[in-house]
């Protein structure tokens, strides 16, 4: 009898993974998005499988996230099983686009056919040697190739992490030679570096680099060439592909590195009018607008059109712990109030400039004012979605209504995809949420609408398991009650 039972509490388990990981159709839900200004309301159907809804507030469950994710729960494999499978079918389904880049396209075909576009990020963390920048390089180019069987401009970008393709160690090396030279130019040589656009201003922060650094021995050389090509090989298949690349932003330590590989990919790449490479500005540091200025500048004198895209910042935390550990100011702004003001000041500078001449910028953004502001700056200029020079991107799963709202004002809309296995994406995702959950905040509909949907989910997948668990439960112990 020892023996049915256990092997019964085993199957009653198993059969609630089952639940969790079966997909059970969920009811159509209707979502009424305004237009902007004077534009008619549009009503757009939308199941789980497509554009969700908006989310709860991130701070609670951003927390819970950080939280079981770092616990023992995740060192027991039945235990680990259940958790995932129950965050595959709540927060992963409505966050991460896919698994694979087969369940990625299904995506971006679903946004394409609801007027959006997608940009394409595979979720991965920071490379540790080049065994394993080879394999993410890899990844990328995949990712790259897979928009080629999927409807034509239905992905507006690639997203590349120069971590996942330059050793972090490399990349921090690189960093603090390049402050040096900055700030003693006559006295640092680096026979490596190749031509690039600026990397600092006079207000950028410097107090990584406190004594001068040794210079890269061969080895290392070595490994910045291979990382280059690594580059290079992306921006090849891109090109091939007619898709351009976003690189993203890291903290202050290695973003230096990251703009020297950014704009020394910009100066090889970029011709004509469209830029190939865009960059990324974190609106939220004290130095944003001033760098921003000196490498459009740079760039209009070399006849580069150079691409950005506008962010507010992801690392608030970690910049400002580490800033008061040495007694320094931090290079974050000291209010939310002057993040959002640098954000669109730094928008309506770049906007003015791409309306009559090269360029690109993507403003990445969930905050409704700056979208309306910019929305209505890009009116004023002629900046509509077939001059090809602005795009609105926001996280998928977030901030739908001001999503569909800019796109039926008539304006290119994106959503950030990213995607790869539950395990891998998730703590990739709540690392990063936890840094930026000051920020991602929505509005109450939002947070409203998301909230009615988690719970609609939790009642399908944990209410019907229980109940089909119950009658199997009870089936099979009148089975054993009748051997017995």
């Amino acid at each position: 009898m020892a023996m049915t039972t256990n092997g019964l509490s085993s199957k009653l388990i198993r059969n609630i993974i089952r639940r969790v990981n079966t997909p059970t159709p969920s009811p159509t839900t209707t979502l009424t998005t305004p237009r902007f200004r004077s534009a008619q309301r549009t009503t757009i159907n939308t199941t789980s499988t497509t554009i969700l809804q908006p989310p709860p507030p991130v701070e609670p469950v951003v927390d819970l996230g950080m939280w079981v994710m770092r616990s023992r729960v995740m060192h027991v494999g039945l235990l680990r099983e259940i958790v995932l499978g129950v965050i595959k079918h709540t927060s992963y389904e409505h966050f991460v686009a896919g698994a694979d880049l087969e369940e990625t396209g299904r995506t971006v075909q679903k946004l394409w056919e609801s007027g959006l576009r997608g940009m394409l990020d595979y979720g991965l963390e920071h490379a540790v040697d080049n065994q394993s920048c080879d394999s993410n390089a890899l990844q990328f180019v995949k990712t790259v190739e897979s928009t080629q069987s999927l409807p034509p401009s239905s992905v507006s970008f690639v997203v590349v992490k120069i971590t996942a393709i330059c050793p972090i160690s490399l990349l921090k090396r690189v960093s603090d030679l390049l402050r040096w030279e900055y700030k003693n130019p006559t006295s640092t040589n680096l026979p490596w570096k190749l031509k690039t656009l600026p990397i600092f201003s006079e207000s950028s922060p410097f107090y990584h680099t406190l004594q001068k650094p040794s210079p890269l021995t061969p080895e290392e050389e070595h490994d910045l060439e291979l990382a280059h090509q690594r580059l290079v090989n992306i921006c090849n298949k891109s090109i091939e592909c007619n898709v351009p690349v976003v690189i993203d932003a890291e903290d202050t330590s290695i973003q230096p590195g990251i703009d020297y590989f950014t704009y020394s990919a910009s100066v090889m790449y970029n011709k004509g009018q469209k830029p190939l490479i865009f960059g990324t500005i974190q609106a939220y540091l004290k130095d944003a607008g001033e760098r921003l200025f000196e490498t459009k500048k740079a760039a209009d004198k070399m006849g580069l059109p150079v691409g950005f895209k506008l962010v507010r910042g992801a690392y608030m935390w970690s910049e400002s712990k580490l800033a008061d550990s040495l007694g320094v100011e931090s290079p974050i702004h000291n209010s939310i109030g002057d993040t959002h003001n640098c954000y669109n000041k730094c928008a309506e500078f770049v906007l003015d400039e791409v309306s009559n001449g090269p360029g690109g910028l993507i403003l990445a953004t969930h905050n409704l004012e700056s979208a309306k502001l910019a929305a209505q700056k890009a009116r004023d200029l002629g900046i509509g979605k077939d001059s090809e020079k602005l795009e609105f991107a926001s996280l998928y799963g977030m901030s739908e209504a001001m999503t569909f709202g800019l796109r039926n004002a008539g304006f290119g809309v994106s959503k950030y995809l990213p995607f790869g296995p539950v395990d891998q994406i998730m703590p990739y995702l709540l690392r990063r949420a936890e840094e930026n959950k000051g920020l991602l905040s929505s509005s109450n509909l939002d947070r409203q609408l998301m909230m009615k949907e988690l719970k609609r989910r939790m009642k399908a997948y944990v209410g019907q398991g229980l109940e089909e668990t119950e009658n199997q439960f009870k089936s099979q112990a009148g089975s054993v009650v009748k051997l017995n």
